[in-house]
């Protein structure tokens, strides 16, 4: 998976198309990604403890990776990753100006 957590993304099919946000959290075994505001669905929470309320609460859940683009911090557009050798370390580039993407 070439997303990485704290990247922001564009979102690409669904509900939440042309959305972006920031990668909350990545889970490469099923190479699903968890994003900011996105895919939001209602979970109904049960009070577990004397004096704890149950109700309603959002939650943002999981979509695959493949329907989300890495936004380019240079260039600001939705572009595929690129993957370069540097100094001896692989780095990410954007395909689009070419630009590292850290």
């Amino acid at each position: 998976m070439k997303i990485r957590k704290g990247d922001t993304v564009q979102i690409l099919s669904g509900n939440d198309k042309g959305k972006t946000g920031e990668v909350l959290e990545t889970i490469p075994k099923t190479s699903r990604i968890i994003v900011k505001g996105i895919n939001i669905r209602k979970k109904h929470i049960k009070p577990k403890k004397q004096g704890e309320e149950g109700g309603i609460v959002p939650v943002e859940c999981s979509i695959h990776s493949s329907k989300a683009n890495v936004v380019c911090p240079k260039c600001g557009k939705a572009t595929r990753i690129a993957m370069k050798v540097e100094d001896g370390k692989k780095v990410r580039v954007c395909k689009k100006c070419g630009a590292i993407i850290k």
